[in-house]
Formats: structure tokens, C-alpha cells, sequence
């Protein structure tokens, strides 16, 4: 019997096995976002990720029947765009130093594209979840790991004293740490988030 809740994702997967558009729009909003930072960070060009991902979601639509979990629409969306960034850079005659970096690390190891799936992954949890931080913390977090600001940074453009920030620094790690633990995040996400938060911010 199919799933009548169309908030569940067995529901929209069985709605896109009818050819359903509103179910296609439900996975494409789902991993859009995502997707685009992904590509973004293989090949560096915002724009020509931009298509890349809009090729994938095209190929998504065309084999709608041969996917039996949401999973594996996820996994042939990331598949095809790592592919699709592979040609890409392949083709690309003149590369930037990230791009050839991006293009010896995707032609030797697949590590790189686990990382850079963990990466976009954990990055789009955050940044989510902060927005339910209270407005200080938010602010400050923003500003020292998502715009990479140093503390003294910070302080001097919220007019706040250094210690200040680190209070709500540390705060908001805690908030969000508690957060990922009651939602059951994954040990490979939650240790991404401590890598992730880790940084080398003074």
C-alpha cells in the first residue's frame, strides 16, 4: 500500500515512479542546494556547476523508474555530478591550481568525492540548524566559520568584547553538539562537525 503522508520520503519516491512533477520538485529541492556546493567546490565555477547539476537532475527525471530507495537517487545524483565535474575539469585546457588539484585528486582517489559529499552534507546541517540559535550566537557563529573572520574580527564589528564572543562561540557549539545528538547524526557527520568546527580561528 503506498504511503498516504506526503511528508514521508516514501511517498514522493512512489509519486516519482508515476512520472509525478511535484514529486520531482520534492527530490530537487531536497538536493539542490547540496548538490550545487558540490559541484561548486570540484570545479571552482559557479555557473558552469549550476548546469552540471541541472544536466543531473535532466538525467534523474529520464530513468525515474529505476530507482527503488530514495538512497539510491541520492547516491546517482552525486555519481553523475562527480562524473559530470570529472569531464569537465578533463576538458577544461586552461585550469586554475584548485581545479587541477581537484582533477588529480578525483582521477586517483574516491576519497576525495566521500569527503566532499561529508563536507556538503554536514555544512548544509549547519547551516540549517543555526537559524534556530539564539540571534547573538548565530551571528557569531556565522561570521567566524562560514565567513572566516577572526575573534577580534567579530568583536569589533558586533561592538562586543572578545570574551563575549567566545561565550557565544562556545555556546552555540554546545547548542548545536546537543542538537546533532538528539537528531541520532551519524558518527561520520558528527566527526566531520568537530572537524568542521576545529578550525583555526584566533
Amino acid at each position: 500500500m503506498r504511503p498516504r503522508d506526503n511528508n514521508h520520503v516514501d511517498y514522493w519516491l512512489n509519486e516519482f515512479h508515476t512520472g509525478s512533477e511535484k514529486a520531482f520538485n520534492w527530490f530537487f529541492r531536497l538536493h539542490n542546494k547540496r548538490l550545487f556546493y558540490f559541484a561548486s567546490r570540484l570545479i571552482q565555477d559557479p555557473q558552469q556547476a549550476e548546469e552540471i547539476v541541472s544536466q543531473c537532475f535532466l538525467k534523474l527525471w529520464e530513468r525515474q523508474e529505476n530507482f527503488e530507495t530514495a538512497d539510491n537517487i541520492k547516491a546517482f545524483l552525486y555519481i553523475s555530478c562527480r562524473n559530470s565535474c570529472l569531464k569537465y575539469l578533463r576538458d577544461l585546457k586552461k585550469k586554475t591550481f584548485d581545479q587541477q588539484l581537484y582533477l588529480s585528486q578525483l582521477e586517483v582517489s574516491e576519497e576525495t568525492i566521500l569527503y566532499e559529499i561529508i563536507d556538503t552534507e554536514i555544512i548544509s546541517l549547519i547551516a540549517k540548524e543555526i537559524e534556530d540559535l539564539p540571534d547573538k550566537c548565530q551571528e557569531v557563529f556565522r561570521l567566524l566559520y562560514f565567513e572566516g573572520k577572526k575573534t577580534n574580527e567579530v568583536a569589533a564589528l558586533l561592538e562586543l568584547n572578545v570574551q563575549t564572543v567566545r561565550n557565544h562561540k562556545t555556546r552555540a557549539i554546545e547548542l548545536l553538539k546537543a542538537r546533532f545528538l538528539k537528531k541520532g547524526l551519524s558518527t561520520m557527520l558528527m566527526l566531520a562537525f568537530l572537524l568542521f568546527i576545529d578550525g583555526d580561528i584566533k
